[in-house]
């Protein structure tokens, strides 16, 4: 599949373009840059506009802010392109309804990058949580990003801060193991330190909470997701496998959906149901 990349920010750079680059079934034909030369030093050739790239390729992946995102993906789906989305999939909720829309009025493929999904460690917790009874879960990211490092400088990310950035990967493990998330009971937020404490609801009864934070002094990342219950208790920490190899699991199976036609559990209705609780959480 011929694929172009759109961004040549530090996850482009370290995750994307290597793992497009590595796949035995890419053709990694480009990327477009709001800096050219940062989209250089992607080693791909580099195009002079968006709508050059997009008339390229047959997929077009995304790493760049959410409120860019959701503009140029729907240009792209409306164009018949295939879509790999980055978290969250947009910047407001009706952004991201409005893309969902364009892809399913296209009939394209698509998938977001929920990078921890696609780790064998993250498979054997979910496997281990499956089919047990689990009443309560505890999501805990807790990452000094924003104060220092090639993530600093990201506007975006200082202005949503954790909730938009590492919320929807632990949103996603709950909701794939207590239960579909009906709702937001509780969202707090010290804006100084970006500490986060949401509480969400879960059909079925349970509830789980989440602490989050992009500023707080701790090296490395401290992650965690531990489900309680009859059952016992089980927990995941490990977060060791490099992106590149989740990138390379992910390219593995959007090729597969691609060709089988069928939906990826990641898809953008996977990011749409995920914008919900972060909007919720916002407000």
């Amino acid at each position: 599949m011929r694929i172009g990349l759109v961004g040549a920010g530090p996850w482009a750079r370290s995750t994307h373009a290597p793992a497009l680059a590595a796949h035995p079934g890419v053709e990694f034909v480009g990327v477009w840059a709001r800096r050219p030369e940062a989209a250089a030093e992607m080693g791909a050739p580099v195009y002079d506009s968006y709508d050059h790239l997009v008339a390229d390729v047959d997929a077009v992946a995304f790493a760049v802010p959410p409120e860019v995102q959701s503009v140029l993906a729907l240009t792209a789906a409306q164009a018949g392109k295939h879509l790999l989305l980055d978290k969250p999939i947009a910047a407001t909720l009706d952004d991201a309804e409005r893309l969902v829309e364009a892809v399913g009025h296209a009939g394209v493929g698509s998938i977001v990058t929920l990078t921890r999904r696609f780790a064998p460690e993250t498979r054997q917790f979910l496997d281990e949580a499956r089919g047990k009874n689990w009443s309560a879960g505890t999501g805990t990211w807790l990452s000094g990003a924003l104060l220092g490092g090639e993530y600093s400088l990201s506007q975006w990310r200082h202005r949503d801060g954790a909730l938009f950035d590492v919320g929807p990967h632990v949103f996603d493990l709950l909701d794939i193991t207590l239960g579909r998330i009906a709702g937001v009971a509780l969202s707090r937020v010290d804006t100084r330190s970006d500490s986060w404490t949401i509480t969400l609801e879960h059909e079925g009864g349970a509830l789980s909470t989440s602490v989050l934070s992009l500023r707080t002094p701790v090296q490395p990342s401290l992650f965690r997701i531990e489900l309680s219950g009859s059952d016992g208790v089980v927990t995941l920490a490990d977060r060791s496998t490099p992106a590149t190899a989740c990138f390379a699991v992910l390219l593995d199976e959007f090729l597969g959906s691609i060709e089988s036609g069928t939906e990826h559990e990641c898809s953008v209705h996977r990011g749409l149901h995920l914008q919900k609780v972060l909007s919720g959480a916002a407000r």
